[in-house]
């Protein structure tokens, strides 16, 4: 949820304005968002090692990892879990040379799927924000059909917004320009009569 920070105190007016229209948003919203649970759900990890120190609260997996939260899936080579002393868990993911890592989640409340790959991935779960860096490619799937496929050198993926953003350039200004294919949502679908 976006947190505004006004440069001035509001009025009673506008305070009960926005607190009706976020009161109406989230009721007309309950019935799609059952995904959202996703964040909330433990994550279930695989690998042929683990290493956890206590005093850094860091975990690392390696070799053929596979972590599960919810619909979420994430593969990698290596994964390292940070946790701060709120509980709030950092995961980071390299995949192994030449290859990349995987990650797919359900959408909200549709027959769709995220899914992408990368290098490098990022995944805070407490912001619920997807980070895939260098040959990262992100792909909407309606069923089973490739919907829009987004390349570039950094895509960052808010799942709470479902705000994408892709970057082409590396921090160093090396990389690639943005690639994008968007299929119109209807696009099969007969168009009704007037």
């Amino acid at each position: 949820s976006a947190r505004f920070m006004p440069l001035k105190t509001p009025s009673p007016i506008r305070l009960f304005f926005w607190s009706l229209l976020a009161l109406c948003a989230s009721l007309l919203a309950l019935p799609s968002h059952a995904e959202k649970a996703d964040r909330e759900q433990p994550m279930q990890i695989e690998a042929d090692s683990m290493r956890h120190d206590e005093a850094r609260q860091l975990t690392q997996f390696i070799g053929k990892v596979q972590a599960t939260k919810g619909t979420l899936v994430l593969r990698a080579a290596r994964m390292e879990v940070q946790q701060d002393a709120k509980g709030r868990q950092v995961a980071r993911l390299w995949a192994a040379r030449a290859e990349r890592v995987f990650f797919r989640q359900k959408r909200e409340g549709v027959n769709e799927f995220t899914e992408g790959e990368a290098e490098q991935v990022t995944y805070d779960n407490q912001a619920d924000i997807i980070t895939l860096i260098q040959r990262a490619e992100v792909r909407i799937l309606r069923g089973n059909q490739v919907a829009d496929q987004l390349n570039g050198h950094t895509i960052v993926f808010n799942n709470t917004s479902e705000v994408m953003t892709v970057d082409g350039q590396a921090a160093n200004g090396q990389g690639q320009r943005v690639r994008a294919i968007l299929t119109p949502r209807n696009a099969s679908a007969p168009t009704p009569p007037n």
